[in-house]
Parts: C-alpha cells; sequence; structure tokens
C-alpha cells in the first residue's frame, strides 16, 4: 500500500507516542513537551493535508483518531502514575473512547460513516491543550494567579461528556434494530 504523506504523519504520530511516555516517565518533561507538541501538531497537519489536497482515505479515517486516542490516554494514564492527574478524569475520559468506538464499530458494519462533530474536535483540542499546560505545570498561567492547570483538567472531562453524549444523539439510529 503506497501512503500519503497524511498517513505518513498519522504513523509517526504512533511512533512518536512510546518516545513521549518514556521521556515523561523519565522526567525529561521538556523534552516530553516538546515531543507531545510535535505529535499534536502532526493531527493538525495530516487533517489539513487530506483535506487541502483530497488524500482522504480509509486507512486515515481509522488510524487518524485512534493515533489521537492514542496519544492523549497514554499522557492521561501516565499523568495518573505521576500522581498530575486523577483517575476519576481519565476513566471518563476513557470510557467515553471506548463507547465512541464501539458505537463507531457498529456504524461501520451497518454501512453507517459517522464524521467528526465539532463537539468531538473541542474535546481532543481541550484534552491535548490540557495535556500540555500539564507537561509545562501551571507556569506559563502563574502571572493569572489561578490553577489554570486545574481548570483546563474540568474543561476538557466536560466537553469529553458532551462529545460523547452528541456522538449518540445524533447517532441514535445505529442502535435500532
Amino acid at each position: 500500500m503506497k501512503m500519503n504523506i497524511a498517513n505518513k504523519l498519522t504513523l509517526l504520530r504512533i511512533i512518536l507516542i512510546p518516545i513521549f511516555i518514556y521521556l515523561l516517565l523519565e522526567d525529561y518533561t521538556i523534552a516530553a513537551f516538546v515531543m507531545f507538541s510535535i505529535a499534536s501538531f502532526t493531527d493538525f497537519l495530516d487533517g489539513y493535508l487530506a483535506r487541502k489536497y483530497n488524500l482522504i482515505t480509509n486507512f486515515g479515517k481509522f488510524m487518524d483518531p485512534l493515533a489521537d486516542k492514542l496519544l492523549v490516554t497514554s499522557a492521561l494514564v501516565c499523568f495518573v502514575q505521576l500522581g498530575l492527574l486523577n483517575s476519576w478524569v481519565v476513566i471518563i475520559i476513557l470510557s467515553r473512547e471506548f463507547i465512541v468506538s464501539i458505537f463507531r464499530a457498529i456504524a461501520a458494519a451497518e454501512g453507517i460513516v459517522i464524521a467528526a462533530s465539532w463537539w468531538g474536535k473541542a474535546k481532543t483540542i481541550s484534552q491535548m491543550f490540557m495535556v500540555i499546560v500539564l507537561l509545562l505545570g501551571n507556569y506559563p498561567f502563574e502571572w493569572l494567579h489561578i490553577p489554570m492547570d486545574q481548570i483546563l483538567i474540568y474543561v476538557a472531562t466536560i466537553l469529553t461528556v458532551i462529545s460523547g453524549y452528541d456522538y449518540i444523539v445524533k447517532n441514535k439510529q445505529v442502535l435500532k434494530d
């Protein structure tokens, strides 16, 4: 199979995940931040290139969201181990991802393609931004004298729940026999 540039970027994102995990768990926080930022940027870039140059493939439709989920959830699980994030947040986020993935698989089996919604994109962006802020600590926002890292945890969690609900409600016909 010949890979286009968008799909190569998706694969790069997946390859960067174990490197990111290693750097994070070995306390190379700045390097982990850089690695996560690069991986997150590939998410934007592969989507942009796929749409602009009509490089949308079945491989990309499957692997791009999977790569996003693997990247973000890897960070979240590591944050629990490092004591930076409560497990209930990760459980909510992982539950939503499992539910939506299973829902998508059922839809695909019925020949139904479900496009990503604005809520899903907002969820992914908020989660990636939350990870970046957690990697940096609250440092960039200290001057505000507010716990931006904690605020972003709640925003990402709320958007995760809303996007999951929106996904199911808009596509409930998939569950009808």
